[in-house]
């Protein structure tokens, strides 16, 4: 298996998100989820990402779960040298302010070393290679939050710092106190907001994209109903929800391009971010995450998928042809292009 590499970190061109080892799509056992992470691995994807909030919180929990940093601990044991390990910190669980208000971030400098400590220790590593801010804190300038994660990697906790769902002036910010090795933000086939301002911005300042969500958060791979996920957040999405069936169009675009290439919906839909990024003159290193291992190995056939002329402009066309919206929450400052 090749590399590729974000900013100076080495890593598997296509990654794996942890975050669907836990239950947000469903439930599955921590031995099931290092089964799967292990067959990962072993095919060739070693860029492993979660994040502090991920996970099923435990009775009584005040703060983010942790669950899913404390599932890959015991994997991470027998098999760390072989891994890029990246996570999150930054969504809290709701707290009150001084105002009566309530939010779900927090970057204060205190903050992040507070976070970085508890996720080191969940975790059972000595250092992070990867450790983003998952969300901007409106309350805190970025300078001062990106302050204190470089004094993580002075201190040896940390080995790159990265970001998610910012803006590209916040982006600009950032790397203006510390180099930002990668930004995390979704982009896929039907969620291309981050074209417009923030992924032109990473190409400029040499700062690697890791797309979330790739996949459309499954919708694109054509293996989905709409039964499956009547029960988790993917249904109160409007394109997953009311728009369900007007949207299968764009699973019938996908879908005429692999059986062209004898291919997997999945396969193309990873095989075209890789080719747009290129055309954008930025690295990326998608992270689509599967509870089957078979799904992990899938998506490593995106590799050295060649895609013509004619299979990107045909898939392409899904820009102007989505119906809904990919945020997942009413407030649309939630995620980057709320903000731009």
């Amino acid at each position: 298996m090749t590399t590729t590499h974000l900013g100076e970190l080495s890593v598997s061109p296509i990654g794996f998100g942890c975050m669907a080892l836990s239950h947000v799509y469903g439930g599955t056992t921590d031995e099931s989820a290092r089964a799967t992470l292990g067959a990962a691995v072993d095919a060739g994807i070693t860029f492993l990402d979660t994040a502090d909030v991920y996970g099923e919180p435990r009775e009584g929990a005040t703060g983010p779960a942790g669950t899913n940093e404390e599932m890959l601990a015991p994997f991470l044991a027998s098999r760390r040298e072989e891994i890029q390990l990246a996570t999150k910190f930054g969504i809290t669980a709701i707290r009150t302010g001084t105002d009566g208000s309530t939010k779900r971030t927090n970057g204060r400098p205190e903050y992040a070393h507070q976070a970085c400590e508890a996720s080191l220790g969940r975790l059972g590593v000595e250092t992070i290679d990867l450790y983003y801010l998952h969300r901007p804190d409106p309350d805190v300038p970025i300078e001062e939050t990106v302050g204190a994660m470089a004094e993580l990697i002075e201190a040896g906790k940390v080995r790159h710092i990265g970001l998610s769902e910012v803006t590209a002036d916040e982006l600009r910010r950032a790397h203006a106190v510390h180099p930002i090795t990668a930004l995390q933000s979704e982009w896929s086939l039907w969620s291309r907001d981050v074209e417009d301002h923030v992924v032109p911005a990473c190409a400029e300042l040499g700062v690697g994209f890791v797309p979330y969500s790739p996949l459309g958060r499954g919708f694109l791979t054509g293996t989905l109903t709409k039964e499956q996920v009547a029960d988790d957040f993917r249904s109160g999405t409007s394109r997953m929800g009311q728009a369900w069936d007007s949207n299968q169009k764009i699973v019938q675009i996908v879908a005429e391009v692999a059986r062209r290439h004898e291919v997997t919906n999945a396969q193309v839909t990873l095989a075209w971010l890789l080719h747009r990024a290129a055309q954008l003159s930025v690295s990326a290193v998608p992270i689509p995450g599967s509870r089957k291992p078979e799904r992990a190995l899938e998506n490593l056939g995106a590799v050295g998928l060649g895609l013509d002329d004619e299979d990107m402009t045909q898939l392409d066309s899904v820009r102007t042809q989505v119906e809904g919206s990919r945020n997942i929450v009413d407030n649309p400052t939630w995620i980057s292009s709320g903000r731009e």
